[in-house]
This record gives C-alpha cells, structure tokens and sequence, in this order.
C-alpha cells in the first residue's frame, strides 16, 4: 500500500481521498481552511454527499486517513500526490489553473524523495505538460537532495507528473469511484504507469493507460459528448411542442437503439453543476485558441442556455404579472442527491421572478442554507422569498409552482395535491415528473418540457361549453 496526499477536499479531492483509504491506503488529505478540516476530523462531511460521511469516519477511526492544513509534512512523506483542486471558470470560458500552479509550487518545494503527481483535477489538454515542467522550475537545487546520515551524499529526486481525471456524478461520487465502469491514466513512462496500476489494483477495476494528453482529452470529450446530449434531447423536446409529439415517447423509441442508448435522454430546462457548464466551455475555448471551432459544442452551450428559463418565459406568456402572487419554487440545487447550486436553474429563474415582484416560497430538503446566503430570506428586489420545510407549506394557497429538481419528496407529491393545495393550480414542471393524464383528472393547469399542455380548465371547460351549444 501507499502513503498518498490529496490536495483539495472539495468533490473531487475528498471523495478521492476517502475511497483511497477504504481501499488499504495511507491517505492525508490536504486543506488551507482549518475550520474545515477540524470539520472533517470530527467525521463531518463539508459537503452532502450519499455514504461519504460513513466512509470518513470508518477510515479515520481505522487509522487509514487523516486530514491536515500542513501540506509540507503531508507532501514530504507521500508517495504519490493527488492534485483534486478547483479549476473554476474565467471570464473568457478558460480554465482558471492558480490553484493547481499553487499546489505544483508547494510540491516543488518541500518533496524530499521520488514522488508521482497525479492530477485529478479536470485540466485543458497539455496543462499536465506545464505541471511537471512548473515543478522541476521551483524544485530547489535542481533537484538534488542530501541522504543518509549527513554524510553528504546526494542524488536526484525523480517527479513526474501523470493524469488521471475522475467521472464522478455528484449525489453518487463514492459509488462512481469505488465502482467505475474504468480508470484513465496518462502517463509518460513505464515508472508512473506502474505506480498508477499498483495504487489503482485494490479497486480491482479496468484500467485504460494512455498518454498524458490522451487522457486530459477523453474527460473533456466524455463531458462534453454527455451535455451534447441533454441539449440535443431539450432542442428535441421545444421542437416536439410545437409539432405536437411528446418528447417522451420520443426518447423511449430512441432509447431501443443499442447506438444511442438509454440515459441522457430525458428532456428538461438544462444541465447545471461544477462540469458540464464549465467543460463545454473550455474545450470550446481551447478550440478556439488551436483555430478551430467546435460547432457542435457551440450549439450546446447555447441551447442549454436558453433552456434554462424556458419555464419563465412560458408562464409570462400566461400570466399579466407575478407582481404580488406567492409562488412556490420546488427544488434549488441543479440535481436530487447533492447540495451544489451551480449552474442550478434556480439560480437563473428566482432573480427574474423577485425582479416581477413575486412572494417565492421555496423548498428544498438540502439546497435552502446555500442558496440563502445568495438570496437571504426576506425583501429583495420588488419581491421577497421565504424558506419552508417541506412541499405542502410551499404550495398551500401558491398561485403558482415551478419545479426545478426532481427531489423525491417533491416527486412524491400526488397530483390531488396541487388542486388541493394550491389557490390557482398552475404547475410549470421543468422535470417532467408527472402523467399528463392524471394531471389532466385533478384538474391541474399544467405546462413541462415537450409534451402537450394542459390549459385552464376554466378555459378548456368555457370552450366546451361553447361546442356542446353549437353541437
């Protein structure tokens, strides 16, 4: 087993880490916030993530993992360094590298023996190039250190730097980690390669070995290729509401295709989180940059953002104003299982509705304490928004509801419920979570993603009223 330090505790890093150590490593995972990792110490987990707290507490009692803000012991012992930090959007749609250049200075600095770097962090192609050469620029002495017992002999540290991106979902991370479909590593030579496959051999997984550019490529592509397909699915779904078909029945032919499969093709008011948005955007950049353009990609960032408030833009085609009415926000985070808000339709969608005056009431099982540090509860704008516990405080007396994530206990809701509840039900659903017909029998105003609508009922009855007199 190996003595591993992974630099970042945020999903990636943490996740990283943990599963490490419940497969037989010594792990130390490396943080600058104190707060944070005396957090983690007591078996808390900084973000929600399912079985990730159980496995922490495990692996720390067991002696296997420990956390730390003192990153020079920690890199000084370890075998191998896993980089797991955040490479947040620019303004341009770049990858912003700081904190990675940050870590690879710290590294070159205080690494005493040979030692592997492994980046896990999602990278531009060739940014892992720049990483080993960043290293050996700062490693003092070119390198050379003093051993044994002062006698004045040195040798050379060897360091290199190999890929290994992760393709984790969050809300299933530990379980995408410790049962992936398969591993990729990029390395250079035969040492790193060996090293990688030995750490990676408890998880008894397929392991895919690549060049380092390969591999920083095939996480890019992957994303990439998956958000393509939620666009594509969503442009389906807009066309399908306008010709009359409904995108589901569409998707469940399409999903027989062995060629096309089964998953991502469920049509919806966009794709969110910490890697769809910012991947598409940067492969989409570094095309750019290489004279090229990705079309495609292009295609898919658009209409994924205009995606995002479609629902908005079909309730202001039904109504005068929001100025004044209470409606219920239904889900906060950008998907069930995680408490992350970004990229989140939410965030897209409440500024407009507080902007029209509107009394939100929002639910959400984990996502209400992040999103009101954005948005703290009370007046703001023309509107105000209040935090409740549960669905039914959200929707009792509501004139309107919009549903952005498919929690189980909001899918658990019946449709009796929202005619019950509500004082006007008009449900504009951005997750297709319901039949249209049982819908259609509560007597639901009820409007989603490409599928066929169901108006009024004070409109559809008036209408039939008028027919059974000509008739």
């Amino acid at each position: 087993m190996f003595k591993i330090a992974v630099a970042g505790t945020g999903y990636v890093g943490l996740v990283a880490g943990v599963c490490f150590a419940e497969r037989g490593h010594q792990v130390t995972c490396v943080d600058i916030d104190e707060k944070k990792v005396k957090l983690m110490e007591s078996g808390v987990s900084p973000i929600y993530e399912a079985d990730l707290e159980m496995l922490m507490q495990r692996n720390y009692e067991a002696g296997r993992l420990d956390y730390t803000t003192d990153y020079k012991t920690a890199y000084r012992e370890a075998d191998a360094i896993f980089i797991g930090v955040g490479t947040p959007e620019n303004p341009d749609g770049s990858a912003n590298l700081s904190y990675i250049a940050t870590v690879a200075r710290q590294i070159a600095e205080t690494i005493e023996k040979d030692c592997l770097v492994v980046v896990k962090s999602t990278v531009p192609v060739g940014t892992n190039d720049k990483v080993e050469q960043f290293i050996k620029d700062f490693l003092p002495h070119d390198g050379e250190v003093c051993v044994g017992n002062g006698d004045g002999y040195t040798r050379k540290i060897r360091v290199e730097v190999a890929s290994n991106p992760e393709f984790l979902a969050q809300g299933t991370a530990v379980h995408d980690t410790l049962h992936a479909a398969r591993i990729i590593i990029g390395t250079e030579s035969k040492w790193a390669e060996d090293m990688l496959m030995k750490i990676y051999e408890p998880f008894n997984l397929p392991i895919v070995s690549v060049n380092r550019r390969s591999a920083e490529m095939i996480k890019y592509a992957s994303n990439d290729f998956l958000a393509l397909k939620i666009s594509y699915m969503n442009d389906i779904a807009n066309l399908c509401e306008l010709v009359g078909a409904n995108v589901q029945d569409v998707a469940k032919g399409m999903s027989f295709d062995e060629r096309i499969g089964k998953k991502f093709l469920n049509a919806g008011i966009g794709y969110g989180g910490s890697c769809f948005p910012k991947d598409t955007k940067a492969l989409e950049y570094l095309a750019r940059q290489n004279g090229y353009e990705l079309r495609t990609i292009k295609a898919a960032i658009d209409v994924n953002s205009d995606q995002k408030t479609m629902l908005y833009k079909k309730a202001c085609r039904r109504l005068i104003t929001f100025s004044g009415l209470k409606v219920a926000v239904l889900g906060l985070t950008f998907k069930p299982g995680t408490d992350d808000l970004r990229e989140a339709p939410s965030l897209e969608n409440v500024p407009l509705l507080l902007e029209c005056g509107a009394e939100i009431y929002a639910y959400d099982p984990v996502g209400k304490d992040n999103f009101s540090r954005r948005y703290p509860e009370g007046k703001i704008g023309q509107g105000t928004i209040k935090y409740v516990d549960n669905v039914e405080e959200a929707l009792k007396g509501a004139n309107v509801c919009f549903i952005f994530t498919e929690w189980g206990e909001i899918k658990a809701i019946k449709p009796d419920q929202y005619k019950e509840l509500m004082m006007s039900p008009l449900v504009y659903d951005g997750r297709n979570l319901y039949n249209i017909e049982e819908m259609r029998e509560a007597r639901v105003e009820y409007y989603s993603i490409g599928r066929p609508s169901i108006p009024s009922t004070k409109v559809s009855d008036a209408l039939s009223e008028v027919a059974a007199t000509k008739n």
